[in-house]
């Protein structure tokens, strides 16, 4: 979770979009942030391929009034509903949207063309039927806070003794990267969204960022084996929980409407 998911840019800028809060220009250019191209692919009505304005203006035609995100993880269908096609799909990509209103999903998949140096990438995303139930494992936003709080002060004094949460030049720079991006305007979610949810995703991806930069450097100060293992274990709650409270933020928006 160093980075913002697509599919949280579309949830996001799609509900405000949705809302009347933002123009659909306005929407699209924020969903595909520094991505070429958006084109979204079986929606009913089209034969072919169409752009974000017009893909999202069809879904609210279609009777979409909200849309959910989903980050699941092998074991952990965070977020989903079935059916089993859509779930596999979705799990591929380890993110997907699932629309309230309509039994549609949509599922990114990703093509980067270019030399190096000079690579863009386009995101074509999959319209495809979804079940009409209530998705897997998705707590409310004061849940999230909570478990956050709880799973942070659990794995703190492992992670600390265990040296994992990451040093040197790649580490730094990956943080301050992260605090410069958290300063910048702080709109960390798009308009419409309740004040707790921006603390819950902006919490939620910080301690993304901790389990990211403790996987990647490999296994710090845990010179045993079973040093390892406690760390892997200290680890894998954490960066569940992590993933939960991000969908829970995405997903207050349509949360909110419900109540």
């Amino acid at each position: 979770m160093l980075s913002e998911p697509r599919s949280g840019r579309l949830a996001a800028w799609g509900n405000a979009l949705l809302a009347g809060l933002v123009s659909p220009d306005d929407a699209a250019l924020a969903i595909v942030g520094s991505d070429a191209v958006h084109r979204v692919e079986g929606l009913p009505g089209e034969s072919a391929p169409v752009g974000l304005t017009l893909a999202l203006g069809r879904l609210r035609a279609l009777g979409v009034s909200g849309l959910r995100v989903a980050l699941p993880a092998p074991g952990h269908p965070l977020g989903l509903s079935g059916p089993p096609e859509f779930n596999a799909r979705a799990l591929e990509a380890e993110e997907a949207v699932v629309c309230h209103g309509a039994a549609l999903g949509l599922v990114p998949e990703v093509y980067e063309a270019g030399p190096a140096g000079d690579v863009h990438v386009e995101v074509v995303w999959h319209c495809l039927p979804v079940r009409e139930a209530p998705p897997a494992d998705v707590p409310s936003l004061g849940e999230a806070e909570r478990e956050l709080a709880e799973a942070l002060r659990d794995a703190t004094t492992v992670l600390s003794r265990l040296d994992v949460a990451g040093s040197g030049p790649v580490a730094e720079a990956a943080v301050e990267a992260y605090r410069a991006r958290a300063e910048a305007g702080r709109e960390m979610l798009a308009p419409g969204y309740p004040p707790r949810a921006v603390r819950v995703l902006e919490l939620a991806q910080r301690v993304g960022l901790l389990v990211s930069l403790a996987y990647e450097n490999g296994h710090g100060g845990a010179v045993s084996a079973s040093e390892m293992g406690a760390r892997v274990a200290a680890l894998r709650p954490v960066e569940r929980t992590g993933r939960r409270a991000e969908v829970a933020a995405y997903n207050a928006y349509v949360e909110e409407r419900e109540r």
